[in-house]
């Protein structure tokens, strides 16, 4: 209602009571800013097409009611078409919860802890394949498993050498838990260990589907608010493979490189676009290969603002990003290449497209647009810009100033610099 007050949204997600060194939140749920139940439920036709023009603008001014931000989320990220019927999402829904539950499946065939309401955080299996006996390990499974993990991996082995992906695979399991028990640990949502556990199962099977990736450090951060915000443990799958989907290219590792470092070398290059100053001093710190944003690229700035601020920042992010062929770019088959001139070459409704998309959407150009995010960081480096030239005489100096961010950003404020930024950027890079 009009005039109404603001209402703050950290009741939704709840702060241990000890724990008092947390950002403070700064988004607050504004009636008639921020997108509500009435307003989102309105934007639907009767057979459920949904006008998703109309709610990207509210999103990007005032952010999602917390109350229905799992669900706005699952079309940002292009789980489900706009144009689909409520009927058709459903069936889709169900055909995925079937997949996820077959996947599951078959990783509780080859390690039992899954799905079981435990985890791990020792090592159950050697490089090559041989099981490890490891204490830990037997207290974190038992009571509740029929076998302890070590007899689990003998049983697996007794057919012979495991395949190569097996072995992988079972080499991430305590990774992820060791992540999993340092991830968002606040919240009092987490205190409860079948939520802990379900964050493991999540990132477990997903390291069993994409072999290309895997697990890396930091999923962890990007799957947790999928958990908090869909209560259905295949639904906050989808989600998160959704989002993955967008940011594997930073996970992805060879060799020689990380992927994020494409991500990084692209804020270079807008930095020395934008601010050619800091940049050339930047570089004569050593600081040119950018590694100190290496966090904020990888995680989407959940270090720097309190839990409910990050989402407030994504769902902004991907408001501004939204291209309504997403759907149809991730769920058809064919090359990714023809899909993407596929996508191209279709009128969009820039009604439909949110309004970095819509931007992006202007430049004649054959290479992919960058992510928000990489605008994001440079803005950030803007702001600090005069502090980083004067007072940073080492790369040291540079994390801490960087460091004095967290908890002092605005979400709506960085955002709208990134537009600038990114608006500014075009031009100057069109003349040169």
């Amino acid at each position: 209602m009009w005039g109404a007050p603001a209402e703050p949204a950290d009741s939704y997600y709840e702060v241990r009571p000890e724990c008092t060194d947390v950002p403070i939140t700064k988004f607050k749920i504004k009636p008639g800013k921020t997108l509500s139940v009435r307003k989102w439920q309105a934007a639907f036709s009767p057979d459920g097409h949904l006008d998703l023009g109309k709610t990207l603008y509210r999103i990007q001014r005032g952010g999602i009611h917390p109350s229905i931000r799992g669900e706005v989320w699952e079309f940002l990220l292009g789980c489900y078409d706009p144009k689909s019927t409520f009927d058709e999402r459903e069936q889709i829904r169900e055909h995925r919860r079937v997949q996820y539950a077959r996947w599951k499946n078959e990783c509780r065939e080859i390690f039992p802890v899954v799905g079981s309401g435990k985890f791990i955080t020792a090592p159950v299996i050697t490089e090559d394949g041989q099981p490890i006996q490891d204490p830990l390990v037997l207290l974190e499974t038992n009571p509740g498993l029929n076998a302890d993990s070590t007899e689990m991996v003998k049983q697996l082995t007794s057919h012979g050498p495991l395949d190569k992906k097996v072995i992988q695979w079972m080499l991430t399991l305590h990774q992820i838990g060791l992540d999993v028990i340092r991830t968002d640990r606040t919240l009092v949502f987490y205190e409860k260990q079948e939520n802990l556990s379900k964050l493991w199962d999540i990132l477990s099977v997903y390291a069993w589907i994409d072999t290309d990736v895997g697990y890396c450090q930091g999923m962890s951060d990007l799957c947790s608010p999928m958990i908090m915000l869909l209560e259905d443990e295949a639904d906050a799958f989808w989600c998160f493979e959704r989002l993955m989907r967008r940011l594997r290219g930073n996970f992805r590792c060879t060799e020689g490189s990380v992927g994020v470092e494409t991500q990084l070398s692209n804020l270079a290059a807008v930095t020395q676009v934008i601010d050619p100053k800091l940049h050339q001093h930047l570089e004569t710190l050593g600081g040119g290969d950018y590694l100190f944003a290496f966090r904020m690229l990888m995680v989407l700035f959940r270090r720097e603002f309190s839990f409910c601020d990050s989402l407030y920042l994504w769902e902004m992010m991907w408001a501004l990003e939204y291209d309504p062929d997403l759907f149809s770019l991730y769920e058809e088959p064919g090359s990714n290449i023809e899909k993407a001139e596929d996508a191209k070459a279709k009128a969009k409704s820039i009604r439909q497209c949110g309004k970095y998309e819509r931007e992006n959407m202007k430049i004649k150009s054959s290479d992919a647009p960058l992510p928000i995010s990489v605008f994001l960081v440079a803005s950030v480096l803007k702001d600090k810009s005069s502090m980083l030239l004067q007072e940073a005489r080492g790369l040291d100096d540079v994390v801490k100033i960087l460091n004095d961010i967290t908890g002092n950003l605005d979400a709506k404020k960085a955002c709208s610099e990134a537009m600038k930024l990114h608006k500014k950027y075009l031009k100057k890079a069109k003349k040169t």
